[in-house]
């Protein structure tokens, strides 16, 4: 697989570095990553390995663009919003560079496809916001000895670092078990600075080259911790764990497992009864207030999320101040708790039924469904 007269001129830069050079360059056009994930992580990886020359690029994301996307996932455009990004990146990616081969897979990333996909490609990847899919990715990447360059984002602080079957800790040495639910805003309820992901992604992509070329020192063993606002970096060293259940000496996890589950995200039948007798529909809390029924709307979000938008007469109590602020509250009142999208909200409910309030009410899908569903001219964010 030799270079033609163009690639040569393209990749000049490269051929003409000794750590790089023809050979180095070759390997690059022969290898294959997979991305999983087409949003702030994998627009800058997708555009970094596309120019550095690797020859074939698998992305699994089955979500499409969403204008608040836009802010930081550079892969897609304002008329992108509404298209599955796995065909805007490709399309995107092959406009860069068309000697690049883009597999571009519209699927969740689940136990029944993870191995199948994970198996094609020489290196896998992270670019995932969710703990079910990162403890997915790991375990099918120690399955199958892939190496798993992990990265992930939140506000202003970002982390990297590369996990090598057997040569060094998993991300189930790192993170033997998952936060409990709720425990860990996403990006959506706690935000992300913009440019984070661009540098973070970046530092994956620097990783996954370095891998295929064969140069340089990789971040095994070393988690490197970065602050925005700081301006700093720092490196935490990692040790396998001799008793991890999936690399360890003596694993107890073979096959992989049922990671919603895992993560506590998949609720019991008598759970799922439970929320939906608390949850109410946005239409249903507008016809009650339309009736002049005494309702009580508490806004669990931040005050500068509140500055962004809230529902007119809304009662402002952040879900961190709730449980000292209770006594603001009428245990006689209807209350309907409201946040960004529905999960702070739920967690302010069950504050509230710890402290002995029963006429509790959750706003289904939060304050971005009352945007879609009764209120058309509120901005959403």
């Amino acid at each position: 697989m030799s270079l033609s007269r163009d690639e040569v001129l393209r990749y000049s830069r490269h051929l003409i570095m000794p750590e790089v050079g023809l050979e180095g360059q070759t390997k690059l056009k022969r290898s294959s990553i997979l991305l999983i994930g087409a949003g702030g992580l994998g627009s800058p990886l997708g555009l970094y390995l596309a120019a550095a020359g690797v020859g074939r690029i698998g992305i699994v994301d089955f979500d499409v663009v969403d204008f608040s996307n836009l802010q930081r996932q550079i892969l897609h455009r304002t008329e992108d919003v509404g298209r599955p990004k796995v065909d805007s990146a490709k399309e995107r990616i092959q406009a860069i560079n068309p000697n690049v081969h883009v597999d571009a897979y519209r699927e969740r990333l689940s136990r029944d496809n993870a191995l199948r996909l994970v198996e094609a490609y020489d290196v896998i990847i992270d670019g995932t916001d969710n703990f079910p899919t990162r403890y997915l990715v790991n375990d099918a990447c120690v399955f199958k000895r892939k190496p798993n360059v992990y990265g992930s984002i939140f506000r202003f602080e970002g982390q990297a670092t590369t996990f090598v079957p057997f040569k060094g800790p998993c991300y189930r040495c790192l993170y033997p078990e998952p936060p409990p639910p709720g425990m860990v805003p996403s990006c959506a309820e706690g935000g992300v600075f913009g440019v984070l992901p661009g540098l973070i992604g970046t530092i994956q992509a620097t990783e996954a080259i370095k891998w295929i070329i064969g140069q340089g020192e990789p971040l095994i063993g070393r988690l490197l911790l970065y602050n925005a606002l700081k301006m700093e970096f720092r490196q935490v060293r990692l040790r396998r764990d001799p008793a991890c259940p999936v690399c360890g000496e003596h694993p107890t996890i073979k096959e992989l497992v049922d990671y919603e589950a895992f993560c506590g995200l998949t609720p019991a039948k008598e759970a799922i009864m439970a929320q939906n007798e608390i949850d109410i529909h946005p239409e249903q809390v507008k016809e009650a207030l339309a009736s002049q029924e005494k309702l009580v709307l508490l806004d669990v979000r931040e005050p500068h999320e509140y500055e962004i938008v809230h529902i007119e007469g809304a009662r402002l109590i952040p879900l961190s101040e709730l449980a000292l602020r209770a006594n603001e509250l009428d245990t006689a009142d209807m209350i309907v708790a409201y946040c960004h999208h529905g999960g702070r909200s739920l967690q302010a409910v069950k504050i509230l039924q710890q402290l002995g309030f029963r006429k509790l009410k959750n706003l289904r899908g939060g304050i971005d469904a009352w945007a879609c569903e009764v209120d058309s001219e509120m901005p959403r964010y």
